[in-house]
């Protein structure tokens, strides 16, 4: 199995220990990857601010980049998301290579569970953790149930958490609301996105979350800036930092 390991811009840039954690839990399940240098953004902001001439060169350099790998595995469901379900915009339906670079990039969960048919995680982690549902993971990836959709759907960051000794889990009011941040939108509409990113952490709050996670830092980031501002007593960690922590303390 030849996996390339494809790591979003903000992670690269501001939380490399995240893309440390997904080596980690990589390695710990002997897969043997690789991290293809060439690499650049997936350019999903240029498409978000309606920029997709800009966006184009990315997608192809993206495709380029990845060409020939069984599976693309990255710690963002945005990003995932952009490639599986928006490079559409770039490409002929009938184009092979890229259809194939498209429908083989995964988001971490997806390729633990779906590809190594991971159900359970040795480790410990004892505190109260809430989970985040990030929209583009939420509702175009299908990583779990959302409330509008009345269909069952197993949520896959739970499932690989859930099995973790000491782990508990906060029962929020509104389990799947978007966070506010969008990208540019929290630039444009920045009155807006915060006071949506202060409803997700009151709701955090009197839930008696103490670990607040994630499948995307871009959703944390946004989240973390305003627990930082307003002093919470509130840890943020992506989803691969947790699990690999467990694992390491186990």
């Amino acid at each position: 199995m030849k996996v390339a390991l494809f790591i979003p811009c903000y992670v690269d840039q501001f939380y490399p220990q995240v893309g440390m954690a997904t080596v980690r839990l990589l390695e710990h399940f002997g897969v043997e990857h690789e991290f293809p240098e060439a690499q650049t953004c997936c350019g999903q902001p240029m498409a978000n601010s309606g920029c997709m001439p800009e966006a184009k060169p990315l997608a192809e350099k993206f495709v380029d980049v990845f060409d020939g790998y069984d599976y693309i595995v990255a710690p963002s469901g945005s990003c995932v998301s952009m490639v599986r379900h928006h490079y559409e915009t770039f490409f002929d339906k009938t184009a092979e290579r890229q259809n194939t670079v498209r429908s083989r990039t995964l988001e971490l969960s997806e390729f633990l569970i779906n590809v190594l048919q991971v159900d359970r995680i040795e480790g410990r982690f004892p505190h109260q953790v809430g989970i985040h549902q990030s929209c583009h993971g939420l509702r175009e990836l299908r990583l779990a149930a959302s409330s509008e959709v009345m269909n069952e759907r197993p949520n896959m960051v739970t499932g690989l958490l859930s099995s973790l000794t000491g782990i508990s889990f906060s029962r929020l009011q509104r389990e799947d609301e978007c966070c506010g941040f969008g990208g540019t939108f929290a630039v444009a509409e920045e009155a807006v996105s915060c006071m949506m990113g202060e409803d997700r952490i009151r709701d955090h709050l009197e839930s008696g979350t103490t670990v607040l996670t994630a499948g995307d830092m871009s959703c944390l980031m946004h989240l973390d800036g305003i627990i930082r501002r307003r002093k919470h007593d509130i840890k943020v960690m992506h989803f691969a930092e947790i699990l690999a922590e467990a694992i390491r303390h186990d």
